[in-house]
């Protein structure tokens, strides 16, 4: 099993998510993890907004991973977004974002968040992936391709 899999909760599965830019995504994506974790919707925003400063998260390829340490968080959160249309990300490729993995990590940071980006790098960089997580039509089929 990925790492990632180990993390990835079916509500924190989001298919056709509508966000126009990085605000607001990053705004939703808060809101998700206040709705479904307790966390602070603002302060999550916050922090991937100020992590996004320090370099784009885009990995090129239509995928970003934006990730943040959040503090008193007590174990690590992901969301899968998969957008409802691109959205712009200053990506190296310029090429706009349509899959978004969102990673919370308790501050401060373990190796354990080195892993996950690396594993989410990884599988994002297979092209194959990339497709089946795009035609995918429901949550259980999406678990099932970050748990393979």
């Amino acid at each position: 099993m990925k790492a990632i899999a180990a993390y990835l909760l079916p509500q924190d599965i989001v298919l056709g998510l509508d966000a126009v830019d990085r605000e607001q995504l990053f705004a939703l994506i808060g809101r998700h993890m206040g709705v479904y974790h307790g966390l602070d919707e603002h302060f999550v925003a916050h922090c991937l907004a100020r992590r996004e400063q320090a370099g784009s998260t885009a990995l090129g390829l239509g995928v970003a991973i934006p990730h943040a340490r959040i503090d008193g968080l007590e174990r690590v959160r992901v969301l899968y977004a998969r957008l409802r249309a691109p959205i712009p990300f200053a990506a190296p490729d310029n090429l706009p974002v349509s899959h978004v993995l969102a990673l919370l990590v308790p501050h401060p940071a373990t190796d354990e968040h080195l892993r996950l980006l690396a594993d989410a790098a990884q599988m994002f960089a297979d092209r194959r992936f990339r497709e089946q997580l795009s035609a995918a039509a429901d949550l259980r089929e999406v678990t099932r391709l970050f748990a393979g």
